[in-house]
């Protein structure tokens, strides 16, 4: 074997020797003075950390905390009941801003699940808390873990990075395989035992990849765990499969203001489901619209999943009352901050209006 990968190899060991003690250990204890302080790290409340961890789907820490969704959510939904006890539309308003709003719906059933199904009691074990909507199993693992200590793997993007790299993991780490190879990983690196430190063991490998194990320029020098890792080309990973092209798609919307009210329509499709936007230009509408783009009111671009979205905003032609039809709805100027609007309409009024 060249000597190279016999080295690599013997790392790899080590990485698992005597059961990832020795990996768990040195992480364990890096973590007990280099911890950030986050509120849901100060609590066992399962309901409260189920909270954060579907707020940072999609969503970056810094702007969960710094625009404070977190803090207000909890100050108005603090348990399950009485998130249960609200309605949905009060649910997506306290969700705004933060997107993805399937994520505050699965919120909203789960507690109902809860207090209705359940007597109040949140699950603990990780396989039933799998069971409840919208919680994948990395959602499963870490309120199982950080709520009841239990010896849950998680898998996310920061433990996706390290785990590449301590393994020198070649697979697309999603796809398949490469899935799958980073969960049996991380289950084998899992105390086995009760009492054994799951959550901090846990909550340790994700702040490595945060703060040491960065996606670019990691800290190898300062890494607590690097004598157990086999990567020497360590930008290099995690290997991803090629991303899928960005489509550019154009969006045309009406803005019509009328004895200070506006005219707006509800969403149609699932992602944003319920929520209220400025309206589609009709046939009629589009057929009378500026032929030059330069004419319209306003114009901005936004981003969604694969899409980069340019939004152009139209005057409406004509009287107020040519543009009644299904879905659209007159409100008053002052009742747009009762109402829950997607990101990039609500940008568009702070400009309008």
């Amino acid at each position: 074997m060249h000597k190279r990968s016999r080295k690599k190899a013997n790392q790899t060991r080590d990485s698992l020797a005597d059961g990832g003690r020795g990996f768990r250990k040195s992480l364990i204890d890096w973590f007990a003075s280099n911890a950030r302080d986050y509120p849901w790290r100060r609590t066992h409340n399962p309901y409260a950390i189920l909270v954060s961890e579907l707020m940072l789907q999609q969503t970056q820490i810094a702007t969960v905390l710094e625009r404070s969704f977190y803090d207000r959510w909890m100050k108005r939904f603090p348990d399950t009941k009485s998130l249960a006890g609200a309605d949905e539309n009060e649910v997506l308003k306290h969700w705004e801003g933060l997107g993805y709003y399937s994520r505050a719906r699965n919120l909203h059933a789960t507690a109902r699940i809860i207090e209705n199904d359940l007597n109040g009691q949140f699950p603990c074990q990780a396989e039933e808390i799998h069971k409840l909507p919208g919680v994948g199993p990395y959602t499963a693992g870490a309120v199982a873990s950080f709520a009841f200590d239990q010896a849950a793997a998680i898998v996310d993007g920061n433990v996706a990075r390290v785990l590449s790299r301590v393994f020198d993991l070649r697979e697309a780490v999603d796809s398949s395989t490469g899935n799958r190879l980073l969960w049996d990983l991380a289950r084998q690196l899992m105390p086995k035992r009760k009492n054994a430190k799951s959550r901090e063991y846990n909550s340790a490998l994700m702040e490595l990849g945060q703060t040491i194990c960065k996606r670019s320029s990691p800290l190898c020098a300062t890494c607590p765990v690097a004598r157990f890792c086999a990567t020497r080309d360590p930008e290099s990973l995690p290997v991803k499969k090629p991303r899928q092209k960005t489509l550019l798609l154009e969006e045309d919307v009406l803005f019509c203001v009328h004895k200070n009210s506006i005219l707006l329509e509800q969403e149609k499709g699932s992602r944003r489901k319920g929520l209220w936007k400025l309206p589609a230009l009709n046939a009629e509408e589009s057929a009378s619209r500026p032929t030059q783009k330069e004419k319209v009111m306003l114009s901005l671009k936004y981003s969604i999943t694969k899409y980069r979205v340019t939004l152009y905003v139209h005057q409406l032609q004509g009287k107020a009352s040519d543009v009644s039809e299904q879905g659209r709805q007159w409100f008053a100027l002052a009742e747009l901050d009762q109402l829950t609007l997607g990101a990039p309409y609500r940008r568009v009024l702070e400009n309008l209006l």
